[in-house]
């Protein structure tokens, strides 16, 4: 059976940013203790809620490398390093693993996209080039393209494919995910709006933008149902459905990184082409904070 990387929630953890749009890193330091202090079993970094696709390859690596000293071995660190071109993912995966990484999350290729089989030869061929455990990201809103759960059952025979992040959305595609793949790999929940049907299932956990916000919230819905607490859990669940909408309200992290300003936090802006929430959007966001008993 191969290793898990993690069980429970991971957060997605935002990039905070200076007014000049710089990273600021005094501010990620104080979100990723604030993380680990609140029940987050991991942190993933330069995600899509990271903002990743907007960063410079030696900004990207930068913000790995200030996460792995920041987390220094208190929960594992799950570096975002795919790409829509192979050898610049081996590169930032390298990299990532270098700077102290425990494993890799791997979106699928974008805009050029590619076919099942050239998704499983793309993935084999950046994880066996860096040699860390990897974490695949199928979420085809917005790349464009669904790692097909025959491809998972594939990719599973590689032994450092150790789990999927699946936000197609698909709780049928799930569950054949399941049936095909048993132990030989890992799900996590891709949307907070889905981890209770995803555990079901037998899940691990979430990759959580709620976390961001609601870290103990998110651990607790993973924990409780761990604990065997089936209908506190999927209570809670429900409970944050609202709060999980309006963080969804626009495109992520657009609303979350609101969320963490309204919250006290420095988050700024996100990097265009994503802007700032208009202001009926970030009412939206304040109310169900208020709601939630976060603000």
């Amino acid at each position: 059976m191969k290793p898990t990387i993690f069980t429970g929630s991971a957060v997605a953890i935002i990039t905070p940013m200076h007014p000049d749009g710089s990273v600021n890193y005094e501010e990620f330091d104080r979100i990723l203790n604030y993380q680990i202090e609140n029940g987050t079993d991991a942190i993933v970094v330069c995600g899509t809620t990271g903002e990743a696709s907007t960063m410079p390859d030696a900004e990207h690596l930068s913000v790995i490398e200030r996460a792995v000293q920041t987390v220094n071995h208190r929960v594992p660190v799950i570096a975002g390093t795919g790409s829509n071109d192979t050898p610049h993912a081996i590169s930032l995966s390298r990299g990532a693993r270098d700077l102290g990484a425990d494993a890799l999350l791997l979106v699928t290729p974008y805009y050029n996209k590619t076919s099942q089989r050239g998704l499983v030869q793309h993935f084999n061929t950046i994880i066996d080039a860096a040699g860390l455990p990897a974490i695949l990201y199928s979420v085809a809103s917005r790349t464009g393209v669904n790692i097909a759960p025959a491809t998972v059952k594939e990719l599973a025979k590689n032994p450092l494919v150790c789990g999927i992040k699946e936000a197609s959305g698909n709780i049928a595609q799930v569950a054949q995910i399941a049936a095909d793949c048993g132990d030989e790999i890992d799900l996590y929940s891709g949307n907070d709006d889905q981890i209770v049907p995803l555990l079901s299932l037998g899940g691990k956990g979430v990759i959580s933008v709620l976390a961001n916000v609601a870290p103990q919230k998110a651990h607790d819905i993973c924990q409780l149902w761990f604990n065997g607490k089936v209908q506190e859990s999927a209570k809670l669940q429900l409970a944050m459905l609202p709060l999980i909408h309006a963080l969804f309200c626009d495109v992520n992290p657009m609303p979350v990184k609101a969320a963490m300003n309204l919250l006290g936090w420095n988050a700024g802006s996100c990097r265009m082409p994503l802007i700032d929430l208009d202001e009926a959007q970030t009412a939206r966001v304040r109310t169900e904070l208020q709601k939630a008993g976060l603000l």
